[in-house]
């Protein structure tokens, strides 16, 4: 029997639809990828200009087969892959734009580490805003206030901006997640909407306090898995109210207080507690409930049940679309693109990712940490689909969809967390 990883062909005999491995170290070549099916003349015609005798090809991937060649002592070439070195300008340029493209990634995954390190560090300011408003209330308002001033300068210095998906996995509470998601969500959206800085301060203060009345709601509701009872959802409803009774006492600007009661009014009127419809919601508080939802649809107390991020938002738009303001959630879809961080994807060549960044001035061709990619010892690599011409997301997948090797390489999360960064040159 044939071993499947023995078939080769000469560079000649090659044509579209054939995939092929390139037995070569990845900055030996200039694709992306060392595995991959041909998809253009162009790409033959760049291998043909590597020097090498013969290519590994495997048939069970392959559209096509090789073309018959007519000179049978190819077929018995030595081992030797190459036969001399790459002198062609035209590779030769490619291989040099390769590795700036490397230095770009590098330079990114610098980028997204110092983005992690922020996000440790709000997350840690939102624990203890949360922990301390009943026992320090104005010592706690100003740190609030702070946060949201650090995260407003840094989110209106620069026009692009980038959501990125943090790990998550440092602190444990993920109640300070969630505060911190909608947050982050929150202020960006603002901006997006280009709203005030001062609108967006309330917004950003309001989303730090909106779940403030859970500390009211005992654990056996607020951490339940399975669907809440009439009883229980009667109890849960209370938390606006408490929220507003909390932030009250705490001397918060009225204009917080609104949005915190409002926190879960939808449009169509089916929210809670005072059953609003569109007209009666403040317009701060449209934006309020639609990230807020987002993050619960994202992030339930049972992961099982969550929704991935595309799911998320294509259940919005679709089934949900009355709830919501349609000018805030427009431009919800415009900023975490067609597939928002977290999301993982099949690449148009067959390979698995993971979706970590979206830049939002250009939503459909995020970053994507992509597994399978021949780069040394590392398992997985971000690949920047706006710089990678022929590379597309075919569809979204959920994590138990992933090969076993994929899973390993991308180790996705249970819990969806975002925060941005501003960009920096290159």
């Amino acid at each position: 029997m044939t071993n499947e990883s023995n078939y080769f062909a000469h560079p000649d005999q090659l044509q579209v639809g054939v995939y092929i491995q390139l037995d070569l170290h990845w900055m030996a070549h200039p694709f992306s990828f060392g595995s991959f099916k041909i998809k253009s003349i162009d790409q033959i015609d760049t291998l043909k200009k590597l020097g090498l005798v013969k290519i590994r090809y495997l048939p069970h991937k392959s559209d096509s087969q090789p073309l018959p060649f007519t000179a049978p002592q190819i077929a018995q070439a030595s081992s030797a892959i190459c036969n001399a070195e790459i002198v062609d300008p035209d590779v030769l340029a490619l291989l040099a734009a390769k590795r700036q493209r490397q230095a770009q990634h590098e330079h990114r995954q610098a980028q997204l580490n110092a983005c992690e390190k922020a996000f440790s560090k709000a997350a840690k300011i939102v624990r203890s805003i949360n922990s301390q408003i009943h026992i320090d209330a104005k010592k706690t308002v100003a740190a609030a206030d702070q946060l949201v001033n650090q995260m407003l300068d840094s989110l209106l210095i620069d026009d692009d901006i980038a959501i990125h998906l943090m790990n998550g996995n440092t602190l444990g509470d993920e109640t300070y997640f969630h505060i911190l998601n909608v947050a982050v969500l929150a202020l960006m959206l603002g901006r997006a909407m280009q709203l005030s800085r001062d609108e967006i301060h309330i917004l950003g203060l309001a989303a730090l306090f909106h779940d403030i009345g859970k500390s009211e709601v005992p654990n056996r509701v607020l951490l339940k898995t399975e669907a809440l009872n009439r009883a229980e959802q009667a109890l849960m409803e209370q938390h606006a109210i408490w929220g507003v009774e909390t932030a009250q006492r705490a001397g918060l600007d009225p204009r917080v207080l609104k949005l915190i009661a409002q926190h879960h009014e939808y449009c169509d009127g089916s929210g809670y507690p005072q059953r609003l419809k569109l007209a009666q919601i403040d317009p701060l508080a449209r934006i309020l409930v639609l990230v807020n939802t987002y993050d619960n649809y994202c992030n339930r107390n049972n992961s099982a049940l969550s929704l991935t991020p595309h799911e998320g938002l294509a259940l919005m738009f679709t089934q949900h679309k009355a709830k919501f303001d349609p000018g805030p959630l427009n431009h919800f879809i415009k900023c975490l693109g067609v597939y928002p961080p977290g999301t993982l994807v099949i690449l148009s060549n067959d390979c698995y990712g993971l979706v970590v960044s979206v830049n939002a001035s250009r939503p459909l061709r995020p970053q994507v940490l992509v597994c399978g990619h021949e780069s040394g010892s590392e398992n997985a690599i971000i690949l920047d689909l706006e710089h990678e011409n022929g590379i597309n997301i075919s569809k979204s997948i959920k994590a138990n969809q992933l090969s076993a090797d994929a899973a390993r390489a991308l180790s996705p999360s249970k819990r969806m967390n975002y925060f941005f960064s501003t960009s920096e040159p290159i």
